[in-house]
């Protein structure tokens, strides 16, 4: 890596790590507004993996009734075949939080009459409140993680009240700390979201 490459690599690096930063500050005050005491739900839990061999901490989670984690991952960092799955069901209140902070107000999601009159015949969630379960899937999995790159095909809407997962798996060591991951959603086994992500593990 040339030294010009390296002191950008370096700045880019630092810059993505304050935007996560602000991001989760971000995300805390969502919560808090939500009524959501991040005091109470925001700490380090012990978390059994899904091999039922390994033990690990996970960091800054949060677990709020419903939200369903599945860790498989070897001890000492992420590795190729290292998997998780976040599962959530997403409610009308979901969805109307996620107009509410997004902007998107698209009658689709949020408009019974109007929705009825579309090919999906009534509401359905907003495609990036579902892929946001790949986030909330990757902020399980050791280390810090930091998005690259997202690459989604949606393929099925979700309606409100569905029960969905996230199911990310590492499938390529990029090198630098960078993975390469499959990224799917999930609803009764089928998938809405297909896809795969980059990711930087700090």
């Amino acid at each position: 890596m040339s030294d010009s490459y390296s002191s950008l690599f370096d700045a880019w690096s630092r810059a993505s790590t304050r935007a996560f930063e602000n991001y989760l500050a971000a995300n805390r005050a969502a919560m808090a507004a939500m009524g959501v005491s991040t005091e109470e739900t925001w700490g380090d839990t012990a978390a059994t993996l899904g091999n039922g061999q390994v033990e690990t901490t996970v960091a800054a989670d949060a677990t709020l009734p419903g939200w369903e984690v599945e860790l498989d991952a070897t001890d000492g960092g992420l590795q190729v075949g290292d998997s998780v799955r976040f599962s959530k069901t997403l409610s009308a209140e979901d969805v109307e939080q996620f107009a509410a902070v997004s902007g998107d107000t698209n009658p689709l999601h949020l408009d019974d009459e109007a929705a009825s009159q579309t090919r999906f015949g009534g509401r359905i969630v907003h495609g990036s409140l579902v892929s946001g379960l790949i986030s909330a899937a990757l902020a399980r999995l050791p280390g810090t993680v930091v998005y690259l790159s997202q690459d989604t095909e949606f393929r099925a809407p979700v309606r409100i009240g569905d029960r969905v997962t996230a199911d990310v798996e590492a499938v390529e060591d990029l090198g630098g700390n960078r993975f390469r991951l499959r990224t799917q959603v999930l609803r009764d086994d089928d998938p809405v979201i297909d896809g795969e992500a980059v990711v930087l593990i700090e």
